[in-house]
């Protein structure tokens, strides 16, 4: 009966030990057949970089960027020049005026030159002819004056308006590249479409920022061109009094 009993021990170790390696053997097919892991490297990831996979429409938003940005400046430097103030320019002018020293007036006019004080001048031009005549004269020096300090403003409006056109036809041209790489891979894995998206996303967004820098410094720019008109017309308004103004 021992011998039996034995028996039989040996034969279940020996079923379990041809089990244990069956399955080990499995498990070492299983990891084998798995896909390798992909190694990730560190890539640096720079703003040109970025913008350079934008594509070729890139190229006419930097130049709007660039002309904006000139012209925002140029235009900041007139402004800048064209808003100082002088407070003592009417009370001066009103006593020369009423000496009748017209050409000393003039020549405090001129010795400002600002928007203002060219007005000014162009009415003193015409002191001795009718009141009317004066006011016309220097509501077309305030004109041309106005029109000068709006000058090269339209290509902020421009650009506010087209830099984001440029973005959405970037946006197609990366949507065509994202089919056209689909039809060559026959695939739709990431890698395929990653060139395409990049372009279709960075052209949009160039677009966008390029187009509310734009709208920005052109509603900028002509606020602060309405401060000095309405200034303009104030110091009008008190140059006719002077003039209205009885001689003592």
């Amino acid at each position: 009966m021992l011998g039996i009993l034995l028996q039989i021990n040996t034969g279940v170790n020996a079923a379990v030990t041809d089990t244990a390696q069956a399955v080990n053997n499995a498990a070492q097919q299983v990891v084998s057949t798995l896909p390798a892991q992909p190694v990730i490297t560190e890539t640096s990831f720079s703003l040109f970089s970025m913008i350079a996979k934008g594509g070729v429409m890139m190229i006419p938003l930097g130049i709007l960027l660039v002309l904006s940005i000139y012209v925002l400046v140029e235009r900041l430097l007139t402004l800048s020049k064209a808003s100082k103030k002088n407070p003592g320019l009417l009370a001066g002018l009103k006593g020369m005026v009423h000496a009748g020293n017209i050409d000393a007036a003039k020549a405090l006019c001129r010795n400002n030159n600002t928007p203002e004080s060219n007005m000014i001048e162009k009415g003193l031009s015409r002191i001795g002819q009718p009141m009317a005549e004066i006011r016309e004269a220097m509501v077309e020096a305030a004109t041309v004056e106005l029109n000068a300090l709006e000058k090269n403003l339209s290509i902020l409006n421009i650009t506010g308006r087209i830099a984001p056109m440029f973005g959405f036809v970037g946006t197609i041209i990366g949507v065509i590249k994202i089919f056209y790489d689909i039809s060559l891979a026959k695939t739709v894995e990431i890698e395929v479409i990653s060139n395409g998206l990049y372009q279709k996303m960075i052209t949009s967004a160039g677009g966008l920022v390029v187009g509310v820098l734009a709208f920005i410094a052109y509603h900028w720019m002509n606020t602060r061109i309405d401060k000095i008109a309405h200034r303009m017309e104030d110091s009008k308004m008190k140059f006719l009094d002077i003039l209205n103004e009885p001689t003592k």
